[in-house]
């Protein structure tokens, strides 16, 4: 059995990250819509997957799923739309804050 990362967009356009283990994620999207959990989606319904990656090892599906939890915005919305060279364009993007004066 493996594991299902998602990402469902909100009615407030915000974006949930999730993981479920089986073989079908409809059950799972439904939930989130009958307000089955008492989190971030409930207040947020009705949500929309807009993105799904099914992985072999659980293991695998938990780090990609920490992973993008942490991206930015832009970075969800470029993993929407398979955009690979904006995500590793984002991925090397640096701030840099100036040094201080001598």
């Amino acid at each position: 059995m493996g594991i299902y990362v998602y990402m469902l967009r909100c009615a407030d356009n915000s974006f949930y990250v999730g993981s479920a283990t089986g073989d079908d994620l409809a059950p799972r999207i439904e939930q989130h819509n009958a307000g089955a959990f008492p989190g971030y989606t409930y207040n947020r319904r009705p949500v929309v997957p807009v993105w799904s990656e099914y992985f072999e090892r659980i293991t695998d599906g938990i780090a990609a799923e920490r992973q993008i939890k942490g991206w930015s915005r832009a970075k969800k919305e470029a993993l929407i739309r398979l955009d690979w060279a904006t995500i590793s364009r984002l991925a090397h993007r640096r701030r840099t804050t100036p040094s201080p004066s001598s």
